[in-house]
């Protein structure tokens, strides 16, 4: 069996498409477009797109994946994959008037989910671009800072559907 080098491009049955970022004696390590990192077996079942032979990486996968992110945070409005807690996967938001007489209205929680997650992400564009203005005076980029860290309060309640703690919103902490 021939392993497959760092950058080689497969499709998992899975996973779907992907790009192996590290590889062992056991296991690929593999991103995935939809899924993020993943491993999988050495004799898993996948199809190569584009194979790389003998390409060794001296760089930790985990400063490239910190580097990166970093660089798509500041000059792009680009989103991170971030997971809905499993016990919402898949369910229905439903919104009931009080009238009797109307319909209600259901929307997918993912959906739901995806336009909160937006949103987090664009006051966190806002935020680094306020943060790094070169006309904004520091006073002001403090009084900005401050509404910006109240819109994050004001969306705690929406914390219950993030799967990991560290992408909860997080607003002003009390002493």
């Amino acid at each position: 069996m021939n392993l497959l080098g760092i950058g080689s491009r497969i499709k998992h049955s899975e996973f779907g498409f992907g790009v192996v970022t590290n590889v062992d004696h056991k296991q690929y390590w593999v991103t995935f477009i939809e899924s993020g990192l993943e491993t999988i077996a050495l004799n898993d079942t996948f199809e190569t797109i584009e194979a790389v032979n003998d390409e060794v990486d001296a760089v930790s996968f985990m400063d490239v994946e910190s580097s990166l992110k970093k660089i798509l945070r500041k000059w792009s409005d680009a989103t991170e994959i971030t997971p809905i807690a499993d016990k919402w996967r898949n369910g229905t938001l439903i919104l009931q008037p009080q009238d009797a007489n109307l319909s209600n209205k259901e929307i997918p929680i993912d959906t739901f989910f995806h336009k909160i997650v937006m949103v987090r992400d664009r006051i966190r564009v806002m935020e680094q671009k306020i943060n790094s203005s070169k006309t904004l005076e520091d006073q002001d980029k403090i009084d900005l800072q401050q509404y910006i860290t109240r819109i994050y309060g004001s969306l705690t309640t929406f914390n219950v559907l993030f799967k990991a703690k560290s992408d909860n919103f997080v607003g002003a902490k009390s002493k």
